[in-house]
């Protein structure tokens, strides 16, 4: 049973961001400091990369492990209601996987980097390092 009435829950969800993150800010403040320069949430594009680079067709998701599955730790399943969850985590990833075959259909190459790959910096600066030399995203 869950320890808060359904209009707390709902006020709660209310207020995770889906921009300007912290992880997505870590991740900016990094591509800025090695002075790479970018365009944030372009409309136009399938799915609204949080980072789009035009000049190299590069973009960049910053996926939280929560909502978008990574397998990490961070990626639990809330213990009330887990059809529901198991259901929105789905589509989640669905809609992940058809966003990015959108965007490589349409000549971009997407990177996503997770939510735990910021926590460290040096390991992100290392992963944005690969990301701008071409390097293919390691399977996780």
């Amino acid at each position: 049973m869950d320890h808060v009435t359904q209009s707390q829950r709902s006020a709660i969800m209310s207020k995770v961001q889906s921009k300007n993150t912290l992880p997505e800010m870590k991740v900016r403040k990094a591509l800025h400091k090695m002075g790479v320069r970018y365009r944030l949430h372009q409309k136009g594009l399938p799915g609204s990369p949080d980072i789009v680079m035009r000049s190299r067709s590069r973009v960049i998701f910053v996926h939280g492990c929560f909502w978008h599955r990574h397998g990490c730790r961070k990626s639990t399943v809330p213990k009330t209601n887990v059809e529901f969850w198991l259901s929105k985590f789905q589509r989640n990833v669905e809609r992940d996987q058809e966003n990015i075959a959108q965007l490589r259909a349409l000549g971009w190459a997407v990177d996503i980097i997770w939510q735990c790959e910021t926590i460290q910096p040096d390991r992100l600066h290392a992963r944005l390092v690969d990301i701008m030399s071409g390097k293919p995203e390691p399977s996780e």
